[in-house]
């Protein structure tokens, strides 16, 4: 799923799995990050990973911070993504936090009215460095 996506197809690729294997690993041994996987059959149609960060801002708040939301081309339109994401806001008000967050690449347009739906606001700009 991860390749099969507008801009994972730009830069990732399955030819090596070791670095995906090696977050996967870090991401399974860290009790503040879930990498949730939807399955019919056995089949893998849907995943989102939730960090759940702890931070001295809003009185020490937590944060729920959603990424890597993705649900398999033939499952699009179904209602996976949104049971994905109403189960992370669950999952981060359950854990304290005061709040969820995710970004969304400027160029993915159907993303952000998908999000708006589900009670997101496009409130803060982000900014990203690579390195």
């Amino acid at each position: 799923m991860i390749v099969d996506d507008q801009l994972g197809a730009t830069r990732d690729s399955v030819d090596d799995l070791v670095p995906y294997l090696r977050a996967f690993d870090e991401i399974e041994h860290d009790p503040n990050q879930l990498l949730i996987v939807a399955a019919v059959e056995d089949e893998p149609v849907g995943t989102l990973q939730l960090t759940i960060i702890p931070g001295m801002a809003r009185k020490g708040a937590r944060r729920g911070q959603i990424e890597a939301v993705r649900v398999r081309g033939d499952h699009r339109g179904s209602g996976l993504g949104g049971r994905l994401i109403r189960w992370a806001v669950a999952e981060s008000r359950q854990r304290g936090c005061a709040l969820v967050q995710l970004t969304s690449d400027v160029s993915r347009v159907n993303a952000h009215r998908f999000y708006e739906r589900l009670g997101f606001v496009a409130s803060h700009t982000g900014f990203k460095l690579a390195l």
